[in-house]
């Protein structure tokens, strides 16, 4: 069994001219982390490893999921590779993971993330939103092996947004 959680970066900041990558987190994209980060310990497995693009709003997003997760931040593997919007890519960095390893909790990008969990998840998403967490569970032993999987639970900062 292989149990992957994917967590599409908080909203951008597009006060700031720079590059797509070196673009941060907005003070909305703040509060959105802080808030479904709060939640997402229900729905992790026991053990994982974490994996982050290296653009900076996905590493400012996994900084502040890895204070709720208690995640030390020097064991979370940051990877240009992860800066991808394609969803053939994000699929063969996934296929990388090692065997010995069952869960994957991974911060990345759209437009892969959603089309991703709609190819391989069993619950159609038209968006998986900013901040937003999806978990999705494989019945499988390898990781380049994924198919068919179960969407087991989906977190975003709508459904909690009148707490």
């Amino acid at each position: 069994m292989k149990n992957l959680i994917l967590i599409r970066h908080s909203k951008s900041s597009w006060d700031a001219p720079v590059q797509d990558i070196d673009r941060s987190i907005s003070q909305r994209g703040v509060r959105d982390a802080h808030l479904i980060a709060s939640k997402t310990s229900t729905i992790l497995p026991s053990s994982y490893i974490v994996w982050s693009s290296k653009a900076k709003r996905t590493q400012e997003t996994a900084y502040i999921f890895s204070q709720y997760l208690s995640i030390p931040i020097e064991t979370i593997l940051f990877s240009e590779e992860l800066y991808t919007f394609d969803v053939k890519k994000l699929e063969k960095c996934i296929n990388k993971c090692e065997n010995s390893y069952d869960s994957l909790i991974l911060f990345g990008h759209n437009e892969a993330i959603t089309k991703f969990v709609n190819k391989f998840g069993d619950l159609y998403i038209e968006n998986v939103p900013t901040s937003g967490v999806v978990a999705l569970q494989f019945n499988t032993n390898d990781w380049n092996n994924l198919s068919e999987g179960k969407t087991i639970a989906t977190l975003f900062p709508s459904q909690f947004k009148n707490e």
